[in-house]
């Protein structure tokens, strides 16, 4: 099988590059300004955006076309950044909803589904499954204490809300995923210290339920990179390797 690179940019920007094309996930920034490069290789860019998040969207991605004209990139978006205003229908390639899937002669791509906005992705590339979560997690996990009693709280952050509903909605996401498939060569997954207590029920959860080659934390740039290795005693614990990012731009062959 072939050997892929995979380099962390920032938060759940991702990008994978194959032999024969480059994928680009949730790009939102380059801090250690490593895109030029890769972008510049001259192979099959796909962009992929899985919500309108301005951490997960920028509308720099549009720039690439004119800044690199000898590039080929298909943009494949989440059809809620439309919704939101934040880029014409025109500017997509390829618009997709939780259930739709597009392939061509280099990828194939479904997009299921997120309790929070957009979807989340399954992409198959040169024999390899790769899960991007979007902002698919249990986000309300600090609030099923052993005292929550069930139904809607107030948070000041959050306003009302019901930590048990939602959980209910997350896991009948992975549920549907299942159905997709039920083994991934690689996860990115959010593991975001500023949820609090339990910030990793939702990875714990997703690892419980899916064989996975390697298990990469992201959405973890506001609570650090030291918070997001937490998740390393429980994917050790199940014997699935886990990724140990410190900075950005750092990279690891797949």
């Amino acid at each position: 099988m072939r050997i892929m690179k995979l380099t962390y940019i920032f938060h759940s920007g991702f990008v994978v590059e194959t032999q024969s094309c480059i994928l680009v996930f949730d790009y939102w920034m380059d801090p250690a300004d490593c895109l030029p490069e890769i972008l510049s290789k001259g192979k099959s860019v796909y962009v992929l955006v899985s919500h309108f998040h301005e951490d997960h969207f920028s509308r720099e991605i549009f720039s690439w076309r004119k800044c690199y004209p000898h590039t080929s990139f298909t943009y494949i978006l989440s059809k809620d950044i439309t919704r939101h205003h934040r880029c014409h229908k025109e500017e997509a390639d390829v618009l997709m909803v939780k259930g739709s899937s597009w392939c061509d002669k280099n990828i194939k791509v479904v997009a299921t589904g997120s309790n929070d906005s957009g979807v989340s992705w399954i992409v198959e590339v040169e024999g390899k499954r790769i899960f991007h979560a979007g902002d698919l997690n249990n986000w309300y996990a600090r609030f099923l204490t052993d005292d929550y009693e069930g139904g809607t709280i107030w948070s000041m952050e959050f306003g009302e809300i019901d930590p048990q509903k939602d959980e209910k909605l997350y896991l009948g996401e992975l549920k549907d995923i299942r159905k997709k498939a039920d083994s991934f060569d690689v996860v990115l997954f959010p593991v975001d210290g500023r949820i609090g207590n339990g910030y990793t029920r939702g990875a714990r959860q997703f690892i419980e339920q899916f064989q996975i080659g390697l298990f990469v934390p992201m959405h973890f740039v506001l609570s650090g990179f030291k918070s997001a290795w937490r998740m390393m005693e429980f994917t050790q614990a199940r014997q699935i390797p886990f990724w140990k990012i410190d900075h950005e731009g750092e990279s690891i062959d797949i």
